[in-house]
């Protein structure tokens, strides 16, 4: 089969065996999303080598629970080991021995077929297109935030970032909250909040009058100063999330944190269940967060078009 693979330090379509797993799930993948922790792995991040790619919509076409044979779904990316505590207490995304689809000693799914325990997999409702359950993991990791962080009607909460992940978040947590603000460098994408009751900011009008404002900020920008504008924003004893991920080593103000008593959470994965329902809702458009669909043919060049600033989600269709 075909597989977008980084190995050697090299990203290429390759031809590879079927992922086939012992008591696992075999899933025909029909669309797969480009996300930006993809492209930080060519980059460098987390060690990663093979099949990149954890966002995607499917068919099973085998797995031991025959329920979900020709089922359309899509997948929890963590693989547990079933046995340790947190698995057996049903949130294996912190199981010390995990694997993550495309990310840790998986391959993933920008591929003609993927492989997946069956636990894992959740159908797709049919009144979800395949273009919109792609975001099905981006989405559950936007609203995952609430997990973590209390955010009320009346939480003052500010998005860094107006890159996929961060309209998601911004889109996503204004469901739960009447104070959301979106700051970000692209005119063009802060205004696809505008259909939200989100107010949006240009990072270059951000000065000292807004400093201390927030009582949670979600840091998604995908670069280190992100971190420096949400220690300016935050209000003491307020809270930072970061959901970026990025190659490299960053250098953070820690005497600021300590003085300023301030909560710094990191956020990665959400539960599928809640967004899926929010997908069926239809309560956020994430078809605006859609750039082009390519073939998974043309990977490489979708990656590239991926990785330009300013650029929204790029899909792959094996």
């Amino acid at each position: 089969m075909k597989a977008l693979r980084f190995e050697n330090g090299r990203l290429s379509l390759d031809d590879i065996a079927f992922p086939r797993r012992d008591g696992e799930a075999l899933v025909r993948v029909t669309l797969s999303g480009i996300c930006n922790t993809d492209i930080e792995i060519v980059r460098g991040y987390a060690g990663f080598e093979g099949t990149i790619g954890h966002e995607f919509v499917g068919v099973v076409e085998e797995a031991d629970d025959e329920q979900i044979v020709g089922k359309r779904v899509v997948g929890e990316i963590n693989a547990g080991c079933g046995t340790c505590v947190l698995c057996l207490g049903g949130d294996p995304r912190h199981c010390p021995d995990r694997t993550v689809l495309g990310i840790v000693r998986r391959d993933g799914a920008h591929a003609e077929f993927l492989s997946l325990p069956s636990r894992n997999l959740l159908p797709v409702p049919d009144d979800v297109s395949d273009r919109h359950a792609v975001f099905a993991e981006p989405l559950a990791a936007a609203i995952g935030i609430s997990e973590q962080v209390n955010i009320g009607p009346e939480t003052k909460l500010a998005v860094i970032g107006d890159g996929k992940l961060g309209l998601l978040c911004a889109m996503g947590l204004s469901l739960k909250c009447s104070n959301v603000t979106a700051i970000g460098k692209h005119e063009n994408k802060l205004n696809i909040l505008d259909k939200y009751d989100i107010e949006t900011t240009m990072l270059s009008d951000v000065n000292a009058t807004m400093n201390g404002r927030f009582d949670v900020i979600v840091e998604a920008s995908g670069s280190e100063s992100g971190f420096a504008t949400a220690l300016d924003l935050v209000k003491p004893r307020g809270k930072i999330v970061l959901k970026s991920t990025f190659h490299g080593t960053p250098t953070w103000a820690a005497a600021r944190v300590v003085v300023d008593e301030i909560t710094i959470v990191g956020s990665r994965c959400g539960r599928f269940g809640p967004a899926l329902d929010i997908l069926k809702g239809g309560a956020i458009s994430v078809e605006d967060l859609i750039e082009d669909e390519m073939r998974l043919a043309h990977g490489v060049l979708a990656m590239n078009k991926a990785a330009q600033k300013g650029s929204l989600k790029y899909m792959l269709q094996p």
